[in-house]
């Protein structure tokens, strides 16, 4: 928004109205607009190693909560920000609550839900967060019209919203069956497994023995971030690595993040450019649904295989259609109406393959995959390793716009490519498998069943 630019960053603003010199595709290049939106993901980084121990000790709730209030105070600081340090400090405690949320959710989730439902339900995170850029996305394109140039207050503080809203709900949360039984409350745990199975003591009992075995050989693993490194569990950490890794090479957050620049950078008035990165959030909210649908049905590798081909698609088309018109110097033309349309579509097409498959797969099958007890430890990872590329592709969007220009579509083409192949080889389907007899879809894999002997975890 122009009175925030303006205010906050008036080098970017002087370069986007006044500087007919600057390259197109240089012109939001500014370390201090990156460190913005990136430092978020760098404190979310950080919190989630804490986020494990009270995950671990204090249980799913807990993290919830303290997710749900850190970031209610981030948000309210950002709303009030009347320089760059306030600013920052706000993105910090965001980015804390963010770690804490996405640390306990995905857990909690996996968790409580059945396994022949356990995809569609974790999905639901997902959907939840396309619903969330969906909103902000609304938001940001109505608040510029707020005639005192105060708009963006409302754009930064409505994130008061969602953050008062989780740490209420979870008051109303009761702890999972696993983490009962973390803290020795086994007769509890048995009961709200019952409850939320809403079936007889008889039928539970098999999945409550599954779950305790797991439990008691969790409590025998005195330090999981030890262990977590142990041969055994080499295929869990491999994949709490690099399909965190690979989500955020996707290129995705290009998209998200960056779209009214990314649309204002080929030729986008401002309206039309918040307006189409609104139609790119209603396509991923709308497009999370096709994996509500089939994520249980058609299982985790077609998901990730058919996207994969998408996305790859879509942004090799995306960056010759760019290179085509603006060429490697990103002379400032008019756009046919035809062409903003194709590019739209284009992005549109993308982001609905992400929204389908690398979105929502990129949390489930991590959390899904890790038995109990490096369960918080290996969680943790995901969400570091999530986040410290979150917070790279953040930080160093802008410069490679500015020297990759239309090349950088093609550079995570690419990585796209390369990720494909690696779940094509490596990921075994665990479509309906049970979360505490996970471990043997890799003792019967091609590959990882060399690291997953018949044996109990060492201590």
């Amino acid at each position: 928004m122009d009175p925030f630019l303006e205010r906050f960053f008036p080098s970017v603003y002087h370069k986007e109205k006044l500087d007919t010199s600057t390259n197109q595709y240089c012109k939001f290049d500014d370390m201090k607009l990156t460190l913005f939106t990136s430092s978020l993901y760098l404190a979310a980084l950080v919190a989630s190693f804490f986020a494990s121990w009270v995950t671990r000790r204090l249980g799913r709730r807990v993290s919830m909560l303290l997710g749900g209030l850190i970031f209610f105070v981030g948000a309210a600081i950002n709303a009030s920000s009347v320089n760059i340090a306030m600013l920052i400090a706000g993105r910090l405690l965001l980015g804390v609550g963010v770690g804490f949320s996405n640390q306990s959710v995905p857990l909690y989730v996996s968790e409580m839900a059945p396994s022949k439902h356990r995809g569609s339900l974790n999905v639901v995170f997902q959907l939840a967060i396309t619903i969330g850029i969906f909103a902000a996305n609304l938001v940001n394109y109505f608040t510029p019209r707020i005639k005192n140039g105060s708009g963006w207050r409302y754009s930064l503080g409505g994130a008061m919203v969602p953050a008062l809203f989780i740490f209420i709900s979870g008051f109303f949360l009761p702890n999972t069956p696993n983490s009962m039984l973390e803290k020795g409350h086994n007769d509890k745990a048995r009961e709200m497994l019952k409850k939320i199975r809403g079936v007889t003591d008889k039928e539970v009992e098999e999945e409550f023995n599954d779950i305790l075995a797991a439990s008691e050989a969790s409590r025998q693993v005195k330090n999981p971030w030890r262990n977590i490194f142990k041969r055994q569990y080499r295929p869990q950490l491999t994949m709490a690595i690099l399909i965190p890794f690979f989500q955020q090479f996707t290129g995705i957050n290009v998209v998200m993040f960056y779209a009214p620049v990314l649309f204002k950078t080929i030729g986008f008035g401002a309206n039309a450019s918040l307006g189409s990165s609104l139609i790119t959030g209603a396509v991923n909210f709308l497009a999370t649904f096709v994996s509500v649908y089939g994520i249980d049905k058609w299982g985790r590798r077609f998901l990730f295989l058919e996207g994969g081909i998408q996305l790859f698609v879509f942004q090799v088309l995306l960056g010759a259609l760019i290179g085509w018109k603006f060429g490697v110097i990103g002379a400032v033309t008019v756009l046919p109406k035809w062409y903003a349309i194709l590019v739209v579509i284009l992005i549109c097409t993308y982001v609905a393959g992400f929204a389908w498959s690398w979105g929502p797969l990129g949390w489930l099958v991590p959390s899904e995959i890790f038995p109990l007890e490096i369960r918080s430890a290996a969680q943790s990872i995901v969400v570091s390793v999530n986040m410290f590329f979150t917070f790279i592709v953040a930080q160093l969007f802008l410069t490679m716009l500015c020297h990759l220009k239309f090349g950088l579509f093609f550079f995570f083409a690419f990585f796209v490519a390369v990720m494909s192949v690696f779940i094509y080889f490596f990921l075994p389907e665990t479509k309906n498998i049970p979360i505490e007899e996970m471990s043997r879809v890799w003792r019967e894999h091609w590959f990882w069943k060399r690291f997953n002997p018949e044996e109990k975890p060492q201590v």
